[in-house]
């Protein structure tokens, strides 16, 4: 299964692995299970770090690397995944969560997440609460 991870549940997996339900570590341990990050949630722990927020005070280069040593597969923004975000309803309006979601549906994805906003949008996504 190729699993895309959502902001959150990519922090805690790196630095905070007590944070996430036991759903979400089988999940993230499963050997046949492919993990990739995308590259919209660097940016946006790159946004949020600079803006002071307690919860993204890592180091977004070296999460990044150290993402990528451990077998996690970046995920780029294209073209086709802007796209796609129109497709989406306006269940939830935070940009971030939109292109993860657009990203998943259009890489045949699940996005992991414990964001009961996201959830609303069913297809692609799974609760890892």
């Amino acid at each position: 299964m190729k699993l895309l991870l959502d902001t959150h549940i990519l922090l805690w997996a790196a630095g905070q692995p007590e944070k996430l339900s036991e759903s979400a570590g089988k999940l993230l341990m499963t050997p046949d299970n492919s993990l990739f990050f995308s590259s919209a949630s660097i940016w946006e722990i790159v946004i949020k770090r600079r803006l002071g927020r307690d919860d993204f005070k890592v180091d977004p280069v070296r999460l990044r690397k150290m993402l990528i040593a451990h077998g996690y597969t970046e995920l780029p923004i294209t073209a086709e995944h802007a796209l796609k975000v129109e497709t989406l309803p306006l269940l939830h309006k935070d940009p971030f969560d939109r292109i993860l979601l657009a990203q998943a549906r259009t890489e045949g994805m699940l996005l992991l997440t414990v964001d009961t906003s996201i959830l609303q949008y069913r297809e692609s996504t799974i609760s890892v609460l």
